[in-house]
């Protein structure tokens, strides 16, 4: 069975109507290959909703972007928690590197995986420290190591179609806001 895509938008301005094709640029760091299947798994469900997706792995700096931050309807960022609930340097420099180049994401949401036998206090910190330097009204979505079965593929259903649907609401909003 073919499936057939809605088009992508040329530009971010012209992404109005909810159910429009958004570009998506999703950023993975991925230590051991837990948090890429995830951001796998949530890549799937985007396209699978006609959503232009634009993958790059946090540590290959020397790759091209293949769409700026600030370009991106919606950036979803995927990150393990290193020691004591850090963030991994791969994902600091991918962050700093947008900051120095001025790139402010529209809107941006975490996810990530991490591992609770390390104490409850540090499991998935990473994902919760990048929610709060960024600010994002999105929930986050935790994986405990790699995902599997039913219960986790519709937990990550779940939060991609929500994800999607708080862009359209705030989408909205500030639609109104700025043309009322």
């Amino acid at each position: 069975m073919q499936v057939t895509r809605r088009p992508t938008s040329t530009t971010a301005s012209t992404t109005s109507e909810p159910g429009a094709a958004l570009r998506i640029l999703l950023v993975v760091a991925s230590l051991s290959g837990n948090t890429r299947e995830l951001g796998r798994l949530i890549q799937a469900r985007c396209l699978a909703a006609g959503h232009a997706v634009h993958w790059q792995e946090a540590d290959d700096p020397r790759a091209p972007a293949p769409l700026a931050a600030d370009e991106a309807d919606l950036v979803l960022l995927g990150t393990w928690t290193d020691n004591a609930g850090r963030t991994p340097s791969e994902m600091k420099a991918w962050v700093a590197g947008i900051a120095e180049r001025g790139q402010r994401p529209r809107q941006l949401a975490v996810f990530g995986t991490g591992e609770t036998q390390w104490g409850p206090e540090y499991y998935c910190g990473a994902v919760h420290r990048l929610i709060r330097y960024f600010n994002s009204g999105h929930p986050p979505l935790e994986i405990e190591q790699m995902p599997h079965g039913a219960r986790h593929a519709a937990a990550i259903d779940a939060w991609t179609d929500a994800v999607l649907a708080h862009y359209w609401s705030n989408h909205d909003a500030d639609h109104r806001r700025h043309h009322a």
